[in-house]
């Protein structure tokens, strides 16, 4: 099976097996475990902040971050068709008890004038203002990258209003490959950053949250509380290390990405933004098909390749390491002859 339904599936390498078996480990909750020591300062080098958090998950990397920046009552300012909103399951209101204000385009290049729409100032019908979330790459937006000048304006008024900024960065180091940058050029326009480990990086587990000490030692805490106290997690904590050894590759899944989408635009009935297609983010539009998503998707599984449906009329393939360039090409033929056929 051809698997483009995300950069998740990725299999651990062998190197990252080996590391597991023989990593060094302690008790993580009593900050004993080295391996994991050594993961969170290597990631706080590598991503420009004073200490990171190793997270068993991304969706609870942005809880706690969440739950760290907020008191209950306030108000979250965030893109609504971001990850936080759109997929980690009312996990704001149930945990922090805060409010999200949605709000379209927050990604782009408009994010400073849609932010001044947005924000609302001190008032005693409203909530606190308290925080500005943004997400780089962005998912739902097919993988765009928000530049590093974009993010560094929106920051910057954020401030002014006295908002602190969360980046869901989950796949950030995809937007500086394509960028062509340290990822540090981004993460310099945020307080606090979560990225994935187990995307693109390709570990098994794991995400890490960083920001200042004041705000690690509070996510740490909120950490606990979760259920994210993982004692021995240097098992885990060595494959993440081998991980962050991933970032210089992520190119190639960007350059299969850009011929899946330009193979599948060639198809007749099949609609790609080309000029969105900048990371390792493919979204289709069937619209001008006598399919929908989900049939397109179901047709091309029973044909050994595998994408997600991303809307009634949209489809989404994700590149990672474990599909190359033959597999692009079956993955192309399969669509060209299910679109042309039946």
């Amino acid at each position: 099976m051809i698997d483009l339904r995300s950069d998740t599936v990725t299999q651990p390498t062998l190197e990252m097996r080996d590391a597991m078996v023989s990593a060094e480990v302690g008790d993580d909750v009593y900050g004993e475990d080295p391996t994991v020591n050594k993961l969170e300062k290597t990631a706080a080098e590598i991503i420009g902040k004073e200490e990171t958090l190793f997270m068993p998950s991304g969706t609870m990397g942005n809880q706690v971050a969440l739950l760290a920046h907020t008191e209950r009552g306030d108000e979250v300012i965030l893109d609504a068709e971001s990850h936080i909103i759109y997929y980690e399951v009312g996990a704001p209101a149930m945990l922090a008890g805060i409010q999200l204000r949605p709000v379209s385009g927050l990604l782009g290049r408009n994010a400073t004038d849609i932010l001044r729409q947005a924000y609302r100032p001190t008032d005693i019908h409203f909530p606190n203002s308290r925080l500005l979330c943004l997400e780089n790459t962005f998912n739902r937006g097919g993988g765009t990258v928000m530049t590093s000048a974009e993010m560094k304006d929106v920051y910057e008024l954020a401030h002014e209003y006295g908002l602190s900024v969360h980046l869901d960065g989950a796949r950030i180091f995809n937007a500086s490959t394509a960028a062509r940058c340290d990822v540090k050029e981004f993460t310099q326009y945020c307080d606090s950053v979560m990225f994935s480990l187990s995307k693109g990086l390709g570990a098994p587990v794991g995400s890490m949250l960083a920001g200042s000490k004041k705000f690690i030692e509070k996510a740490r805490k909120y950490r606990k509380a979760l259920g994210g106290g993982m004692r021995q997690a240097g098992i885990l904590a060595a494959a993440g290390l081998e991980a962050l050894n991933m970032v210089d590759r992520l190119a190639e899944d960007h350059a299969n990405a850009m011929r899946l989408a330009e193979g599948l635009a060639q198809i007749n009935g099949l609609d790609v933004e080309l000029h969105r297609v900048q990371t390792n983010i493919v979204l289709v539009d069937v619209s001008s098909t006598d399919m929908n998503a989900s049939e397109l998707v179901n047709e091309m599984k029973k044909r050994g390749v595998s994408a997600v449906t991303f809307g009634p009329q949209l489809v989404r393939f994700v590149t990672h390491k474990d599909v190359d360039g033959q597999d692009i090409e079956q993955a192309i033929k399969v669509a060209k002859l299910i679109v042309e056929n039946i």
